[in-house]
């Protein structure tokens, strides 16, 4: 045997033996998904209106202080539309210092002074970077409420690239959906607002002392039935702290040693919670979470930044309150546009449809080559299993998740690793036709066969690539089968596939020999 051929039988036994301990144990290392194992899929769109609302009513807060700290007399400050505050009631006599105020401390608000008023406007690229960072903290907030769920190999991503608004979330095999779910879908926007009015029964009634209509600084917030604050609220508009000023949280107990949620908030919003309450002894502070009051306790004395947060709460609702609360607040809401649930029973359908698929196209491409290409068809078939055992040890390698379209990558993969061997046979039989001896038609057919191999190769590669990064879940998966199965094709096809040729033409070379 030549030496040239004893390090390429060593490297062709080294890799397949590598693939082999990399692929055990199987089932540990390639998990399936949501197609095959069956669970939740999600399509969720971040209001991103609502991430330029929040820091508008922060900076509304801070505009207040900063007013009331250098005497500057003002009657409201209120916010007209989203990213727009207004400063009405200014005395003529203090615009200057007004506008220093402002030019000094909002920088990235455009300002416009006018007879008595002052009007800011959030700068488009702060409102722009507000959206895309409401997008991305969705995203983590997400993550991490269901990696301490416990939720195994989720998939959480953003759809449509950077300026995209809407976020896939694919749960498989969860034991709990609904819960699952429930604690997903919850924004957990939790404020302390101050009630300037109610509980009333209705709207109409709520709203009558202010001849039908909301004053400018106030909004109607529903109670909870089920949280013991039932009716309409009318409260403060801007929050006096929300679930961004937490420092601490945890499930605790209330008077009635019922399941509640004890907080701490951090040293800002302590501050401005022991204020709120400080001025506003004897008056109702609703507690509101998701747009809905769970209750409203009457404010006692100063409060100096511990409390909590009762609302007839089950075990389970307290703590999965506190999970949601603990991964953070969504920044802004969120609207569901699609809801799927895939059962078990299904996903063991596809499982068994996807096997019985590639294990007739593999059976069928098998027949075809030996028959038609007799000794050389072997040949193909010995490359062609060596491929799919590459495929499934990077697959394992990677621990990768493997979908129904990413057992169709791997089925084109296969056809394009036969459609190879085709081209190298069919060059090797044209030399052959030309009365070429079996060791050079070998050699010219795989050097002339090799550069469409290459090509047809690269090109499909970078297909998948674009694939993989534009497309979702399910494209993702099959963009990854299909560059692995085909990077995996220009290794067997041509280097394993030649080496069985270089290995059959020198043992009969050694036979006439003999």
């Amino acid at each position: 045997m030549k030496k040239g051929l004893r390090w390429k039988i060593v490297l062709v036994v080294a890799v397949v033996v590598l693939a082999v301990v990399v692929s055990l144990p199987l089932g540990e290392k390639i998990h399936l998904g949501l197609d095959l194992r069956g669970g939740i899929h999600l399509l969720m769109q971040v209001v991103t209106d609502d991430a330029v609302i929040i820091e508008t009513n922060q900076e509304i807060l801070r505009l207040q202080e900063q007013m009331k700290k250098r005497d500057l007399v003002f009657a409201a400050v209120t916010n007209p539309e989203i990213g727009v505050i207004l400063v009405s009631g200014l005395n003529p006599d203090q615009e200057v210092k007004v506008r220093d105020v402002l030019e000094d401390s909002f920088r990235e608000w455009d300002t416009a002074m006018g007879p008595g008023r002052a009007t800011l406007t959030m700068k488009p690229q702060v409102a722009q970077y507000l959206r895309d960072q409401a997008v991305n903290q969705a995203v983590e907030t997400i993550r991490n409420r269901v990696d301490q769920f416990g939720v195994a190999e989720p998939t959480i991503q953003r759809q449509g690239g950077i300026t995209g608004d809407r976020i896939i979330v694919e749960l498989p095999g969860v034991d709990n959906p609904d819960r699952v779910k429930n604690i997903i879908k919850t924004t957990a926007l939790l404020e302390w607002s101050l009630v300037i009015a109610g509980p009333a029964q209705d709207e109409e009634t709520l709203l009558s002392p202010y001849g039908g209509q909301v004053p400018e600084d106030g909004r109607v917030v529903k109670g909870d039935p089920k949280r013991r604050a039932e009716g309409y609220f009318l409260v403060k508009k801007v929050p006096t702290v929300t679930g961004k000023d937490l420092r601490i949280v945890r499930r605790g107990t209330d008077e009635w040693n019922n399941p509640a949620v004890s907080f701490s908030l951090n040293p800002d919003g302590a501050r401005r919670f022991e204020t709120a309450t400080g001025e506003n002894i004897n008056k109702l502070m609703a507690i509101i979470l998701d747009d809905k009051v769970q209750s409203a306790p009457v404010i006692n004395s100063r409060i100096q930044g511990d409390g909590i947060i009762q609302g007839n709460f089950t075990v389970e609702e307290a703590e999965d309150l506190v999970l949601i609360l603990k991964s953070g607040a969504l920044p802004a809401s969120m609207k569901y546009l699609e809801e799927r649930t895939i059962g078990p029973s299904l996903g063991a359908d596809s499982i068994r449809a996807g096997l019985m698929a590639s294990v007739v196209a593999l059976a069928l491409v098998i027949i075809f080559m030996i028959f038609y290409y007799r000794l050389a068809g072997i040949n193909a078939v010995v490359a062609l299993i060596l491929n799919t055992i590459l495929v499934v040890a990077c697959l394992a390698y990677f621990k990768a998740n493997l979908t129904l379209p990413g057992i169709a990558g791997i089925i084109l993969a296969i056809g394009m690793a036969v459609d190879a061997n085709v081209l190298i046979f069919e060059r090797i039989k044209e030399e052959l036709a030309l009365g070429k001896s079996i060791a050079a038609s070998i050699v010219t057919g795989f050097k002339r066969a090799f550069s469409a191999i290459f090509d047809s190769n690269v090109t499909t590669i970078i297909s998948a690539v674009f694939l993989f990064q534009f497309g979702t879940g399910p494209i993702k998966g099959y963009a990854v089968t299909l560059i692995i199965g085909l990077v995996a094709n220009l290794f067997t096809a041509v280097f394993v596939s030649r080496l069985i040729f270089d290995l059959t033409v020198s043992a009969k070379a050694r036979q006439m020999s003999i």
